[in-house]
């Protein structure tokens, strides 16, 4: 018998969630015959087979999340091993024991699959959540506790009754879940808020190309912002390329594809770009390549509502552009007090990599590029 891994996808994204099957046991497969989708960096990705075989198992169901370097498909050939195979002993889908303990590790699985959650309990405890339908992966051990007891599970069980059960993120929200608790725990986030006058801009003017614009010339009077920065090493590097991660909001969650090199490109072709990556993030198609290497994150959730905001600083990313609604304020000007069209901003910033200078120098050139006509 051989296995087929779910291989690296991209820039070592260390797991995909299972769409959709497009094969069965029992079923005989070609080469580059269509065999799973999964979903991974918030693109769907088809996965082909690499052999003519006969399938005898599949490793997973839709909505399960599989680890890079665990397994798949169990299959079997008469063709010699490639890349994509590794023969061994493997228990399949069908004899795997629901006993299996915590210190239970696939053989043959990546160091990564290895480190990946396994839920710590005793097969008793493993018996009663199955009994009362209980899902332990969405429970966590007592304060103190080292592993999950059959009170925890119990005490689940009642709350499932009571309120309905809690249902899991799946997908693009599970993704931006992670995303946002992996801020949370390393970023020091600092926001600085002001207004740009925007009065003097024609009726037709593209409002995202020209903030993409401005953010692009804020970058080149404050480069520190236009940079990564690793917390671990706490080294900064300072990123030639500009690349604008956009955020775009969806029914099935938040989406960030990358404008790249925005500094060396024309206006209009950004524009169809991100016109042609909306249109994929509709279909569901927008390739993992496109949603990586943001420098920096405009979010302008202004075309929504909302005037000022804090928005989440993404590492290894510096910081995040926000941009409210724009609205008709009385302001004076020259001793009279007139109506102008204000456009609200925001930059959060990580305070590690960044200091207050650099941010409000970055939020001076941001502010003076957009209020020229």
């Amino acid at each position: 018998m051989k296995y087929f891994k779910l291989p690296d996808l991209g820039e070592g994204l260390p797991e995909a969630e299972i769409v959709r099957w497009h094969i069965k046991v029992g079923d005989t497969v070609k080469t580059d015959q269509l065999m799973v989708e999964v979903e991974t960096a918030k693109a769907i990705v088809e996965i082909p087979c690499p052999q003519d075989g006969t399938i005898m198992a599949l490793f997973g169901e839709d909505g399960d999340i599989i680890h890079t370097g665990e397994p798949l498909v169990e299959f079997q050939s008469d063709q010699a091993d490639d890349g994509g195979t590794v023969v061994g002993k493997l228990e399949t889908a069908e004899t795997q024991s629901e006993d299996a303990t915590a210190d239970h590790f696939i053989i043959g699985a990546a160091p990564s699959s290895q480190q990946a959650h396994h839920t710590k309990t005793t097969p008793a405890v493993r018996a009663l959540a199955k009994h009362l339908h209980v899902d332990l992966e969405q429970l966590t051990p007592a304060p103190g506790k080292q592993v999950i007891s059959a009170t925890d599970v119990e005490k689940a069980a009642e709350l499932q009754q009571t309120h309905g059960e809690a249902q899991k993120l799946r997908g693009v929200r599970r993704t931006m879940a992670k995303t946002m608790a992996l801020s949370h725990a390393q970023v020091v986030p600092v926001t600085l808020m002001d207004d740009a006058d925007i009065n003097g801009w024609k009726k037709d003017t593209d409002l995202t190309m020209r903030l993409v614009q401005a953010i692009t010339q804020a970058c080149q009077k404050s480069p520190n912002i236009n940079a990564w920065f690793d917390g671990n090493s706490l080294s900064l590097r300072r990123l030639n390329d500009i690349n604008i991660g956009i955020a775009v909001d969806s029914a099935e969650g938040l989406f960030v594809p990358v404008l790249n090199n925005v500094a060396s490109r024309p206006l209009k072709d950004l524009r169809k770009g991100l016109d042609q990556m909306r249109a994929d993030i509709k279909k569901r198609s927008i390739p993992a390549a496109q949603m990586q290497g943001a420098t920096i994150t405009l979010t302008n959730f202004g075309t929504i509502a909302g005037r000022y905001a804090n928005p989440v600083v993404v590492p290894p990313q510096v910081a995040i552009i926000g941009c409210g609604v724009a609205r008709d304020e009385v302001v004076a000007r020259a001793g009279k007090m007139v109506i102008r069209k204000i456009l609200p901003l925001s930059i959060t910033f990580d305070h590690r990599a960044a200091t207050g200078g650099e941010a409000a120098r970055f939020m001076a050139a941001l502010i003076d590029d957009l209020q020229r006509a």
